[in-house]
């Protein structure tokens, strides 16, 4: 018994109904995607400084507040971190490449509590308004 061909692109498709080409294109964009995203990250050179992602964002009302949240060891690094890439800019130098941040090693330390920091000021508000 041959298997069903899909109707709009003439695929097979395996008995379970699943598009084997269109499952290996997902994966292979996938992989693409992630290739782009730690080129693009390469390219930025905050990592190069020993920065990570939340070091560089702008700091305003709602960033400064979830900065204020941080545990104090967190809090430390950060700024630590930004002092050292500080000092490297105005020397015009760059970490040595085993010290850069990889993109695997980079964490979204700060976004929890933006994200709570964030939630709280709309109930504000909201309560404001009433």
């Amino acid at each position: 018994m041959r298997t069903p061909l899909c109707a709009s692109a003439g695929r097979r498709l395996i008995p379970g109904g699943k598009n084997v080409a269109g499952e290996v294109a997902i994966a292979a964009t996938s992989r693409l995607l992630v290739g782009f995203r730690k080129w693009y990250y390469n390219t930025c050179g905050f990592n190069k400084l020993g920065l990570m992602r939340d070091d560089t964002i702008n700091e305003d009302f709602d960033v400064k507040e979830a900065i204020h949240r941080l545990p104090e060891p967190v809090y430390n690094d950060r700024m630590f971190c930004i002092k050292r890439a500080l000092d490297l800019s105005i020397k015009h130098q760059v970490l040595p490449k085993d010290q850069w941040t990889q993109y695997e090693e980079d964490l979204r330390y700060l976004e929890p509590h933006l994200v709570e920091d964030i939630r709280e000021r709309k109930e504000r508000e909201e309560w404001q308004m009433k």
